[in-house]
């Protein structure tokens, strides 16, 4: 059962991953929003910021509805939480924070990557003001994911014990459409999944390009390009590896093949909620203009 000894851990890492993701991306939305009231304007990074906060605290609290049913209102859980409603806010969330993510991954490449090729340049040159129509198209996007899968469906009575007992056909008319859901979702968000490996793999080529260059000319010497190039490297790699972790976990959520209640169930869902915690915190340490507020809220303004 749901509420016994096994959901204890999870209760625990799911309410410091929730707190932690509420913090941390509740402080992107109001220091890029103070700066919006200060200079009625917003660079790129700082509307991707606000966009990625607010999808984040979204996806976090239809992630922490979910846990709280599935440990305390079991039944609930196994009849309700795939409604309307909830499917489509958490096919929505899901969505759009992954393509958020995969948007700051191309901001990323076109800023820092030292391409010459016409076409990178044309990108490069133009990211900012494009910007804010990927995000448009990302959450157009995701709408249109999230309303697909509410067409298509989940089965309504999977978890009801005339499912379990009986009707072969009418078990394998429910099983067979969300399965074609489930493909549909991979299919669509295997998409920014390709474009950010591809950025990742683009920065990759440029460091070491950059690199190779710099040692012939001076030995031992590292420049301000390099420590860029180094530290955006570090960064979507962390961001590629909790975009990786969320997406093999929701995939594997979305097929219904885990055993509710068991320890793998909490497993993936603790795992689900990582991304939207652990990919603001590397935004905020990876930004030096994030650091220093982000350290005296840390420490409760100790000039107070």
């Amino acid at each position: 059962m749901a509420s016994s000894l096994s959901a204890i851990p999870h209760l625990i890492i799911m309410s410091a991953e929730f707190i932690t993701g509420i913090t941390v991306n509740g402080f992107l939305v109001i220091i890029n929003g103070k700066e919006l009231i200060k200079s009625r304007k917003l660079t790129p990074m700082q509307l991707l910021c606000i966009c990625i906060g607010i999808s984040r605290f979204g996806l976090l609290m239809v992630l922490m509805v979910q846990s709280f049913f599935s440990v305390f209102f079991p039944l609930f859980y196994r009849v309700k939480i795939y409604g309307a409603a909830m499917l489509f806010f958490w096919m929505f969330f899901s969505s759009v924070s992954l393509w958020f993510a995969t948007c700051l991954s191309v901001f990323y490449c076109l800023k820092i990557s030292g391409f010459t090729q016409s076409y990178f340049l044309w990108l490069k040159f133009r990211i900012s003001k494009l910007m804010p129509w990927l995000l448009l198209g990302s959450l157009l996007a995701s709408m249109s994911i999230a309303a697909v899968c509410m067409d298509v469906g989940y089965p309504k009575n999977m978890n009801n014990n005339d499912f379990l007992k009986n009707a072969t056909l009418k078990k394998t008319e429910l099983k067979i459409r969300p399965i074609n859901g489930v493909l549909l979702v991979n299919l669509v968000l295997l998409f920014p999944l390709a474009i950010f490996v591809m950025c990742t793999f683009m920065l990759f080529i440029s460091l070491y390009r950059h690199t190779h260059r710099m040692q012939n000319r001076s030995h031992g010497v590292r420049s301000a390009s390099t420590e860029a190039h180094i530290n955006a490297l570090k960064t979507v790699i962390t961001f590629f590896c909790f975009f990786i972790s969320y997406f093999a976990a929701f995939m594997a959520n979305m097929t219904f093949s885990i055993p509710y209640g068991s320890q793998c169930f909490f497993v993936v869902k603790d795992i689900m909620a990582a991304f939207p915690s652990g990919h603001s915190v590397i935004i905020i340490l990876s930004n030096s203009k994030f650091q220093q507020p982000f350290r005296r809220l840390l420490c409760l303004k100790k000039n107070q």
